[in-house]
């Protein structure tokens, strides 16, 4: 069987960020369009086609009608939690005082 004949599986790659865009448009919207709506700056919503942006990705998956881990799903743990690889804020406060340069006192 050739590739242009197979069927295509579920894929866990994230979807192209045109793919992303035609589906917007077939519903009705455009980033510009759903940026205003929800009181943001024109260009805020691009961000999250490019780089992990949990708050514009939610809004994207919702005018699209999917959850956000359906569309980038490197971007999600199997929870549905995003995958971030950052600490909690508590430890970045403990790391950041612990690596804080010495202030000398004259």
């Amino acid at each position: 069987m050739d590739k242009l004949n197979s069927t295509k599986k579920a894929s866990l790659e994230d979807w192209h960020p045109a793919d992303i865009v035609a589906s917007l448009r077939k519903a009705g919207w455009s980033l510009r369009k759903l940026s205003v709506s929800h009181g943001l700056a024109p260009g805020t919503l691009k961000v999250a086609l490019s780089l992990p942006y949990p708050n514009g990705e939610r809004l994207i998956a919702q005018a699209l009608k999917l959850n956000p881990w359906q569309i980038w799903p490197s971007r999600y743990d199997r929870s549905g939690k995003p995958n971030r690889g950052r600490r909690p804020r508590y430890l970045l406060r403990q790391s950041s005082e612990v690596n804080a340069p010495l202030q000398c006192k004259s």
